[in-house]
Formats: C-alpha cells, sequence, structure tokens
C-alpha cells in the first residue's frame, strides 16, 4: 500500500493524483486530520485513515508492514519535530517498507531548516529504509497573489539579487510519486530544484512581461521587510522567518540546479516564465 500523510494539503493531493493515476485506487490510503475533506478521494476507493500527529495514539493503525509511505512535514512550525517524531515511531513499529519525508535542500541554514533537520536525524535513527526528498522552493510562493503584485507594482523583498531554482508543486509531488513507485529509491537523499535560479528582479522582470504592466524590484533591509509583512497581517513569529528566508537566499542557498528533480520526474521543470503565465491566466 501507498500511503500519503497530509494527503488534503497542496502538495499531498497532487501526489495522490499522481499516484492513482499509475497504480489502482485500492493500493492508496491516505493519513489525515478530517475525513471529511477527503470525502472525493474515499468515493474513488481510497483507503482514508483519519489521524492525528499531535495524538500519537491515532497513528497506531495508520501503517502496516510493507506500506511505502510519504510522511508531508507538518505546516505548524515549531510544532513540527514531536509530531514528526509520531509519525516515524509508528512507522517504524509497523515496519514499513519506506519511508519518504518532504524536507528542504541540505544547503538551506536558515530557521525553518531546522526541524527538517531534525526530523532527518529522527528517520536515520529509527533505522527504516528512507528516501529525504529534499525540496527547494516553490514557484507559488511567488506567484500566489501574482495579480495582487501587478497590481501594486512592486516585487519586494529583503534577498538582494540572491537566486532560487524554484519549480511548482506539481513537479516536486511528481518526483514525491516516481520515489514511492521505484522500490530501489531507497536510503538516499535528493536535493531537488527547478533547472535555473532566477532573482527577484527577474520576476519582477517576467510579471511585468506577462502582464504588459510595469513591475519593478524593490529591495528593502531585513527590518524594513519585517514591518512590511507584520503590517499586512503576518504573525509576527512568520514574518521573522521569511525575512529570514531571503537571507539565506541571499547567501545562495536556494540557488542550487543539481538536475535530480529533472530526472526523477523523467522531463525538465517548468519555468518560471510558465507559471507566471499560468498564474495571470495569460
Amino acid at each position: 500500500m501507498y500511503v500519503v500523510t497530509g494527503a488534503t494539503g497542496q502538495l499531498g493531493r497532487l501526489v495522490v493524483e499522481g499516484l492513482l493515476a499509475r497504480v489502482p485506487a485500492s493500493e492508496v490510503a491516505v493519513a489525515v486530520r478530517s475525513a471529511g475533506k477527503a470525502t472525493d478521494l474515499a468515493a474513488r476507493g481510497v483507503d482514508v485513515r483519519v489521524v492525528d500527529y499531535d495524538e500519537p495514539r491515532t497513528l497506531a493503525g495508520a501503517f502496516a508492514a510493507g506500506d511505502r509511505v510519504l510522511l508531508i512535514s507538518g505546516s505548524e512550525v515549531g510544532r513540527r519535530v514531536p509530531q514528526h517524531r509520531a509519525v516515524v515511531e509508528a512507522a517504524r513499529t509497523a515496519g514499513v517498507a519506506l519511508l519518504a519525508y518532504t524536507s528542504i535542500l541540505g544547503t538551506a541554514t536558515f530557521r525553518l531548516a531546522d526541524e527538517h533537520k531534525a526530523t532527518e536525524e529522527l528517520i536515520l535513527a529509527s533505522g527504516l529504509p528512507y528516501a529525504f526528498l529534499r525540496n527547494g522552493w516553490y514557484t507559488e510562493n511567488y506567484l500566489a497573489d501574482a495579480a495582487g503584485t501587478v497590481a501594486r507594482g512592486v516585487v519586494l523583498g529583503s534577498a538582494g539579487d540572491g537566486r532560487v531554482a524554484t519549480a511548482p508543486r506539481r513537479d516536486y509531488a511528481d518526483a514525491a510519486v516516481a520515489v514511492l513507485l521505484d522500490g530501489s529509491e531507497q536510503n538516499r537523499a535528493y536535493e531537488l530544484s527547478g533547472d535555473a535560479a532566477w532573482s527577484l528582479p527577474e520576476l519582477a522582470a517576467e510579471l511585468a512581461k506577462a502582464s504588459g504592466e510595469p513591475v519593478g524590484h524593490r529591495d528593502v533591509t531585513p527590518a524594513e521587510h519585517l514591518d512590511v509583512l507584520v503590517g499586512a497581517g503576518l504573525p509576527q513569529g512568520f514574518a521573522e522567518a521569511l525575512v529570514d528566508v531571503d537571507a539565506g537566499i541571499a547567501r545562495g542557498e536556494l540557488a542550487g540546479t543539481t538536475g535530480d528533480l529533472a530526472r526523477l520526474i523523467g522531463r525538465p521543470t517548468v519555468p518560471l516564465a510558465e507559471s507566471v503565465r499560468a498564474a495571470l491566466g495569460a
């Protein structure tokens, strides 16, 4: 059985769809907090298992011997290590055949990387066959409000001319599917990123080109960046984490282009310009 945790999230749904395109629904299971959010999957024959990372007892029947499991990292920053520990322990007790984990590029040293590295250590200590899917940044991180960015006419950040090799979530999801389906892909780490790195000034130029509107880039200090994010309504802690990521980008920590992602999915990653056009409906 192929088991996907966090399967009703943005990445998880793409992974499940990728699996369903390749194997019968009877071979796919999802571990989710809310069965209500997975009713469509249950209707298609997917086994829905209700779990709560904060309640380890709910994980007791989530996995079985021989399962190939994808642990999609939790979204609650600051709480992920104990949550992931509960999943790893349940997988170890069950004797799963593979535990794949959506981690972060090994070059990352910003604070958001700490919980990923701690989770990798937990998985290594478990003795389970593993695969670390060290995902780079999603292109969608920058395009969720592409129309709003165009309307404001500015891409703002504190990364300077730092470059980031992004790819869309679907590319990363396809890589996860490839690893789950390939029995030989274990006990290794994949450094996954887009084929080309770009800078925020280049993002502004692509938005301007696709929209036909003037869009510029404004580089600010970390303190100014923090003020803007908090002023926009982001929680202080999350805003600080984003500013810290920009500092990592300025250091080149998300710029690597290893080619691992393209090799796993068997095609080039989707370029920035194409993602920009899609986000704007251009």
